[in-house]
């Protein structure tokens, strides 16, 4: 029987002051900030698999840091010198990714006029890691859970099997517990990924460390913005970003700390510059419809509702993806990879 990972948590004092900044780990890819014991934890586990081999799976929300506990993992093992080859599973057309991941042979398909290396002979020695793993299709699972338990792989159009030595630590903001339930991810594979687990709280669940990593990407934001007279956050404007939910999580956070850095008269980021949903602590969600009497198709009914949103997005804006994914709030690389998955156009 499958269970759910477990999500550490730890009960938060109200109102406790903001605490200094604090950087747990710089990687290859950025800082992780915070003091959270969840993210403490996770780092202390690193440190303890990162010299051995395991294949480790890495799970949390969309914008919690996932690529940075990658980099971690990397950087801390012996294949740091080696490279770091990360794969975004829902951003390469399904038709396209057995080769993109495995490499062809000249003349394995029309347009194949050379041999052409993929991403895991391109991760040879170092890692290999694939991002949102669980938008593999079943057809790829089988190739993948190969390379796991054999170390091989074959290019397309080849007949022989090539041996690598690669690494593979894989990530995903999905449920891979209820995919496997529904056999939308196969179980074989879903033990041969999740050696390892490592989740990530979402950033609600660590708002002491909001104020850390606001101050961090307020600094970078200036500096990219080149708004140098900018001297900080005003303390109304540090309140109103810790007692909001965050539904983007980190992510969310740096966008609207660059935003707030354009904006700003001066000398402080005052609360005034941040969006409306930051400034009132929440966001706006419309009651749910009432359930019919002979039920509902749930993730049917999510997805048109989520589909629909997207495209209403799209046309408030003028097709403008930047604009359309601060309606929607998220990051425009999120918007254009749900944009490929559900094929809107």
């Amino acid at each position: 029987m499958l269970e759910a990972p477990q999500t550490l948590t730890h009960d938060i004092e109200s109102d406790p002051p903001p605490p200094p900044r604090s950087t747990l780990r710089p990687t290859s890819r950025g800082k992780i900030i915070g003091s959270h014991p969840a993210l403490r934890d996770v780092m202390g586990t690193i440190d303890r698999i990162a010299a051995s081999r395991c294949t480790v799976l890495v799970t949390g929300e969309s914008g919690t840091g996932k690529e940075l506990v990658v980099a971690a993992i990397h950087d801390a093992s012996p294949r740091r010198d080696g490279p770091l080859v990360a794969v975004n599973c829902g951003a390469i057309p399904e038709n396209l990714l057995e080769s993109e991941l495995f490499g062809h042979v000249k003349g394995a398909f029309t347009g194949a006029t050379a041999n052409r290396q993929g991403f895991v002979a391109a991760a040879e020695g170092g890692t290999l890691f694939l991002d949102e793993v669980g938008e593999l299709p079943l057809a790829l699972q089988v190739k993948l859970l190969r390379v796991l338990q054999h170390r091989q792989y074959t290019p397309v159009g080849e007949t022989r099997s090539i041996p690598c030595d690669v690494r593979v630590v894989a990530a995903t903001n999905r449920d891979l517990v209820a995919w496997v339930r529904e056999g939308r991810f196969r179980e074989d594979l879903y033990y041969r990924l999740n050696v390892i687990h490592l989740h990530l709280p979402a950033l609600r669940e660590r708002p002491d460390d909001i104020p850390a990593l606001a101050e961090h990407f307020f600094e970078q934001a200036r500096e990219r913005c080149g708004r140098p007279e900018l001297v900080g956050l005003s303390a109304g404007a540090r309140e109103a970003l810790r007692r909001y939910d965050w539904p983007g999580n980190i992510r969310e956070l740096e966008n609207t700390l660059e935003r707030a850095s354009l904006l700003a008269a001066g000398p402080e980021v005052e609360a005034s510059d941040l969006p409306t949903e930051v400034k009132v602590g929440s966001r706006d969600v419309p009651a749910a419809p009432e359930l019919p009497e002979a039920g509902i198709d749930l993730r049917a009914a999510v997805e048109s509702y989520e589909n629909g949103l997207i495209r209403q997005a799209l046309a408030r804006t003028g097709f403008n993806k930047n604009r359309a994914a601060r309606l929607l709030g998220i990051n425009r690389t999120t918007l254009v990879e749900m944009l490929k998955r559900k094929r809107i156009t």
